[in-house]
């Protein structure tokens, strides 16, 4: 006989762990289904641990940095083994974290593959044999995504990887071609050229970081050249040959075609939605281009079926799936929240030097009709970054020249993605550039480069 719930969730990361607590707060009787591990990939392999990475790559530099500090040591070196497992130990923390979290908000969790199993009911498996059947009126799936895979570049856990061989390489490379330079590609490609490899970012469309703002591209194209990495947009990979312990693309831009040789290479190009195998087959739930088509509150056409995070729309972020999980259930529990506007979730890449974004660029400003007032302020002209040794960077804001909402608001340099939830906040709260003008921003900090970017939009700025 099934368990009864009132609310099952299938998937377990920050979409599916947040919507379980939530349904637990509003006092819901709700179970978590979980393959794999509790915090999905973010909190196992993305999110979390590459950012545990990319501090080692970051110490790294900074230690080949020293003399501009007035320090000097012999013989840096690390142990990549030592890198490695301090960032599978922070996952593994934060993992036994939600499963704390889980066993506090009383929410009961079937270590198993979850799937619709007709109206009202998921049945979980676990290695192909049945471990149980669950009946609820909400079923709320958070099945997740997975990288894409392109034909002739299929990953093979050796030469060619996808993010989790990149997180667990057993030795250093010396060389790696990355292919896609979204935060997946850029992220690890800024990590290896800075643990020291040889690096080749390659990119299908005419920049780097494509959706992002056309300065904020360019400006982190110009200071990956500077770091020695070997950039090629517009570029397209027409083969791969692997040799014995190295692989070589085939690699076709400008009319061009050449031959990059490296240890390995790494495949971001893209994420595709789990929807195999979890029971939409006839049911009225609808699957765009491998994501589940939702409303503002996660309905599918499925009367009783919901789904949120990277199963669902762009952008496949983990905190846009962790609010998507509130908003679901609290729609659920009669609570009537706000739907979310996707212009006002923050976008973060952890790369050297950081990027952050939240609202609409400069072009698509434009493009939507918007007579628009822009305003820049550079890291070179703010007292904290030159004192931290860290003055390259920019922050770019967009106003409506008629109304003074805050359009955009685009950043990189260090500790950008801290500071772009002020902006996230202004947007939320609809602000204009006066309230802007008007916030107090403390001294000396790298936030102070956010007022003057503002001020710079409407001719006021001070320090430059």
């Amino acid at each position: 006989m099934a368990e009864n719930f009132d609310i099952v969730v299938v998937g377990g990361g920050p979409g599916g762990y947040v919507a379980a607590i939530r349904a637990s707060q509003l006092g819901m009787k709700t179970a978590l289904v979980e393959r794999e591990n509790l915090g999905g990939i973010c909190l196992n392999w993305g999110c979390i641990p590459t950012k545990a990475l990319l501090r080692a790559s970051e110490i790294n530099h900074l230690l080949h940095s020293l003399d501009q500090y007035g320090f000097a040591a012999d013989n840096i070196r690390f142990d990549f083994a030592k890198v490695i497992k301090r960032s599978r130990g922070v996952a593994g923390q934060l993992s036994g974290g939600v499963k704390h979290l889980m066993k506090k908000n009383k929410v009961t969790v079937f270590d198993g593959h979850g799937k619709l199993a007709g109206p009202g009911k998921v049945s979980v498996s676990k290695d192909g044999k049945p471990v149980a059947d669950i009946a609820a009126k909400h079923i709320i799936l958070a099945t997740g995504a997975r990288a894409r895979v392109i034909p002739g570049m299929e990953p093979d856990g050796k030469l060619i990887w996808t993010y989790r061989e990149a997180m667990t390489p057993t030795a250093m490379p010396k060389s790696l071609i990355v292919v896609g330079s979204g935060a997946i590609g850029s992220e690890f490609a800024s990590f290896y050229l800075n643990m020291g490899a040889q690096l080749t970012l390659v990119e299908v469309m005419d920049r780097i970081l494509p959706v992002e703002d056309a300065e904020i591209s360019a400006f982190v194209a110009k200071s990956f050249t500077k770091q020695g990495m070997k950039l090629l947009t517009g570029a397209r990979v027409q083969g791969v040959r692997k040799g014995a312990d190295n692989v070589t693309a085939i690699i076709e831009a400008g009319g061009k075609v050449q031959e990059i040789t490296a240890d390995r290479l790494i495949s971001a190009v893209g994420i595709v939605g789990n929807v195999e195998d979890i029971g939409l087959e006839g049911t009225k739930v609808k699957v765009d281009r491998t994501h589940v088509v939702t409303d503002a509150f996660g309905n599918t056409g499925e009367p009783g079926v919901y789904a949120i995070g990277d199963l669902t729309g762009p952008p496949w972020l983990a905190h846009k799936a962790s609010h998507e999980a509130i908003i679901c259930v609290e729609a659920i529990a009669g609570k009537h929240p706000h739907a979310m506007d996707v212009l006002n979730i923050p976008g973060c890449t952890y790369c050297r030097p950081q990027v952050a974004s939240v609202g609409l660029t400069e072009a698509r400003a434009k493009e939507l009709g918007h007579e628009v007032r822009v305003g820049r302020f550079p890291f070179i002209g703010n007292g904290k970054a030159i004192a931290m040794g860290e003055p390259e960077g920019l922050v770019k804001t967009v106003f409506d020249a008629k109304t003074g909402e805050l359009l955009g608001a685009h950043m990189v340099g260090p500790e950008v993605t801290e500071m772009i939830q002020g902006y996230g906040i202004a947007r939320t709260l609809e602000s204009t550039e006066a309230e802007l003008m008007h916030t107090v921003f403390p001294h000396p900090t790298v936030s102070e480069t956010m007022h003057e970017s503002v001020l710079d939009a409407y001719g006021r700025v001070i320090h430059i």
